[in-house]
This record gives C-alpha cells, structure tokens and sequence, in this order.
C-alpha cells in the first residue's frame, strides 16, 4: 500500500451496490488499507451490509441540526438567505465515524428538501465534508453515492481514482448507469467501470454488455441467493459468498492502481 485510494460506487437502488461497496471496503482492508467508509446513499444501508450491530448508534450528518447550526450558522429549515457555504469539518471524520471490525463508517445522510443538490446548511456541510475526505484524507475510501452526483463536486471530482456503477442484468439499470457515466465524464470523472451483479448465465453476462453499448463490465458477481440471508441476518456479506469477496478482491487490485 503506497497511496490513498478514492473510490465512488454508485448505480440504480436495488442492484446491489451497497453490498458491493461493503465487498470492496472488506477487499481493501484485507490488502493493509486503512479503510474509511462513507454512506452517501439516503437509504443508508451500508452499516447494516458492513455487519455494523444496531447498539451501535448512527446518527447521519444531514439530521444533525446543531452542527449544523454550529458550522454553517444557520438551523437548517430556517429562512435564511446568508450562510456559510465553506464551513469548517476537518475535525468531524474523526469525531463522528464509527468503528466496527477495523472499518470505519461516516454515514451523511441526504437533503430532504427540494432537490438533493439545492443550495442550503445542510447540503453545504455534506459537501464540504466530502471535498475533505477526498482531497485530503490518507486512506481507502470507498463511497456508497446514490444515483445522482450531487455530493461530487468539479472541484473533487479528479480526487475520485475510479466510479464503479453497478447494474443488473435489466434495461433500467443499464440506463441508468449510462446516464451516470454522463454525468460523472461532466465533472470530469473519466475513470468509470461497470459492474455486473446478479448475472445468472452467459445470457445474462451478454445482455448486460450489449444493453451498455459495448461497455465492458470490470466485474461480474454471479446471483447468489446466500447474499439475501447475509442481508436479512445483518450480517456482512463475505460472511456467506466467498465467491463474492473473491471477486471483490480482484476489483481492489484493479482500482489500486495510479
């Protein structure tokens, strides 16, 4: 290990990214990475995919409203035109994450009101936190995104290594994902890779590379019913499918790579 590495996994709810991302943060840490987990998806499901125990007690960024208050000095809900656009948070990584098995965890939650990319305390604090992380933190970080790019920014966005975006073996999925590959070359995020989840046969592993136009799936994970049990046990993933985190292995040499 001889540099940090900034990964941002993202894709259409329900493909399974977050079971990926729990895969590669287990990948990393096993290859000696310091391995710093972000939650940035609002469905908030990668504490439980991580095998995090409910005693251990989550509170995402976007609820905290003193903080809030505190760092961008306004309540959040408040009418306000003036706040703070680039509050201080080089302190909250390390007051805020938690820790279980060896892998830390910052869950950020989402912007509840109009457009989770609007201008206001909340959003401003989430995405001053993640410039932080990004360009300044010595670490794998390994980012559960939600389908859009809001918490990326221009300014961020060439610290992201490589965006895996995940897809299943549908049509919806693999739009989305093309969408994503858009949005994310916009930002300048040219190192995107595909991944394929849930592939059941050869048929299924053609479709996907057909639907995506040609695009190559970096990894291919095969359907694997044990990954609901994990899932339904709160439990981590690799506990389950060797198969899984085999592969998720070969995924972390590939992105650990300048």
């Amino acid at each position: 290990m001889e540099r940090p590495v900034k990964i941002a996994i993202s894709g259409k709810g329900g493909v399974g990214k977050t079971t990926i991302a729990a895969l590669v943060c287990k990948a990393f840490q096993e290859k000696g990475y310091r391995v710093l987990a972000v939650d940035a998806d609002p469905a908030m499901g990668l504490a439980s995919a991580l095998g995090f125990p409910p005693t251990i007690p989550l509170t995402p960024l976007a609820d905290m409203k003193e903080l809030i208050a505190e760092r961008t000095g306004v309540m959040p809900g408040s009418p306000a035109p003036f706040f703070t656009l680039n509050p201080h948070v080089a302190d909250l990584p390390e007051t805020l994450c938690k820790e279980h098995n060896g892998i830390k965890l910052l869950v950020m939650g989402s912007v509840r009101q109009g457009g989770g990319g609007c201008l206001c305390p909340e959003g401003a604090l989430l995405r001053a936190l993640v410039q932080h992380l990004l360009l300044s933190h010595n670490e794998a970080i390994i980012m559960d995104m939600e389908a859009g790019l809001e918490h990326l920014g221009r300014s961020t966005a060439q610290a992201v290594d490589r965006m895996l975006i995940v897809v299943e073996p549908g049509r919806r999925s693999i739009d989305t994902a093309l969408n994503i590959k858009r949005l994310a070359a916009d930002i300048k995020i040219n190192r995107t890779g595909l991944i394929a989840n849930k592939v059941r046969n050869d048929t299924d592993r053609q479709f996907v590379t057909a639907a995506a136009e040609g695009w190559e799936p970096l990894a291919v994970f095969p359907f694997d019913a044990t990954l609901l049990q994990a899932d339904m046990m709160r439990l981590p993933p690799w506990q389950f499918s060797p198969t899984s985190l085999e592969i998720a292995r070969a995924l972390a040499d590939m992105c650990d790579v300048p």
